[in-house]
């Protein structure tokens, strides 16, 4: 009697466990089964081939299933150019992240272009905060001039911040370095030795050539800097001759400048001391009849010194110019009177001396400055 009643008590107590046990085998299987089905369909869903069900919009979620991170699809700016996706709200962002275009803008840009048919334009604008842009033929390489001088400055940077460049560092002017134009360290003689800081800052300053090839130089040459380029995703700017480069074989494109400029703001490529002194070199730029004076013209109001100008408004514009007759660049970085920001970049081509290519850029930044209006503040409660 005792045997039967043991027997049945353990049999009452295997079929629980096995019916657990039976559940989690089943759950651990399906589990595998959907995992792995979710990795082979990653592709389809990444080129949105297939679109996920609401409860997989979580980033963190589809993050964990298919073992990376699935963009949204891309948009096409008024050029045709296909524009980064807009990233699932939640991830961490990068302030180089143009999400919404601004199609008012990038279509007016067009419009002014067109009034100057044989004058070749490329513009780009972005607002890092909320990444609302306008482009036009944003990504066409394009004679540099001397704004590669700004992507230069960023590559020179960085060596301070990796520690094998100092900021004092006495560079030394061989014949080869020596560039005509603009500048001064070209009538020193052969062998003089100027600090690395004086040589960034003349190279802005007053666009100094002799110091932008001292900077190419210190960098590593054109080989390392080219490289360094493409590495920060800077396709269309590539260093070929020592400047000044009259014939225009160096090249850029307005998204690069703008990107460049970009990068350092956000603080994803140089420590705070390194950004904090290439904002304080490119304050130094003495020419702003482009980039600052044409937004001073799109605010309207009060005209005079664009950047005593532009400051009565709550504006700041820190920019670097290019000019071979043959071509004009400027791009910047805008800060706006609510603390906001922007960068911009403008190129254009053209006949020698051609006071239209000037009047050209002044225009496009023109056109940016009702997309910069600063945020109303709402009124007190």
């Amino acid at each position: 009697m005792s045997s039967s009643r043991s027997s049945r008590r353990s049999a009452g107590w295997k079929g629980p466990a096995q019916l657990i046990l039976r559940l989690v085998l089943m759950g651990v299987g399906l589990g595998l089964l959907t995992g792995s089905g979710l990795r082979l369909l990653a592709p389809r869903v990444q080129q949105q081939e297939i679109a996920l069900p609401s409860w997989l919009a979580d980033q963190a979620l589809i993050t964990t299933l298919l073992g990376e991170a699935v963009e949204p699809p891309s948009t096409e700016n008024a050029s045709g150019k296909k524009t980064a996706p807009v990233v699932a709200k939640g991830l961490k962002q990068a302030r180089f992240a143009p999400r919404q275009e601004i199609r008012a803008l990038s279509e007016r840009w067009l419009e002014l272009a067109a009034q100057q048919s044989d004058l070749q334009a490329s513009a780009y604008m972005l607002i890092l905060d909320d990444g609302r842009f306008a482009a036009m033929q944003a990504e066409r390489p394009m004679a540099a001039a001397s704004s590669i001088k700004t992507p230069i400055l960023l590559a020179v940077l960085e060596l301070l911040d990796q520690g094998t460049l100092q900021w004092n560092e006495p560079l030394t002017l061989t014949e080869e370095l020596v560039g005509g134009g603009a500048g001064w360290m070209a009538s020193r003689p052969l062998g003089s030795r100027f600090p690395t800081h004086e040589v960034a800052t003349e190279m802005i300053r007053v666009s100094d050539n002799s110091a932008t090839n001292l900077m190419i130089a210190r960098a590593g040459g054109m080989d390392a800097i080219n490289a360094r380029f493409q590495e920060l995703d800077l396709p269309s700017t590539v260093v070929n001759n020592w400047l000044p480069d009259l014939d225009g074989t160096n090249t850029t494109s307005a998204r690069d400048l703008s990107r460049a400029i970009a990068l350092v703001d956000s603080g994803e490529l140089l420590a705070p001391r390194s950004r904090d002194l290439f904002r304080e070199v490119m304050g130094t730029s003495i020419t702003n009849t482009l980039l600052p004076r044409g937004l001073m013209r799109g605010l309207g109001g009060a005209q005079g010194k664009p950047d005593a100008s532009l400051a009565r408004k709550g504006y700041h514009v820190y920019n670097k110019t290019g000019d071979i007759g043959i071509a004009y660049a400027d791009a910047g970085l805008i800060e706006l009177p609510d603390g906001r920001r922007a960068v911009a970049g403008f190129l254009v081509e053209g006949p020698f001396n051609d006071p239209r290519s000037t009047e050209l850029i002044r225009q496009l930044a023109a056109a940016m400055a009702p997309h910069l209006k600063p945020i109303p503040v709402p009124p007190k409660q």
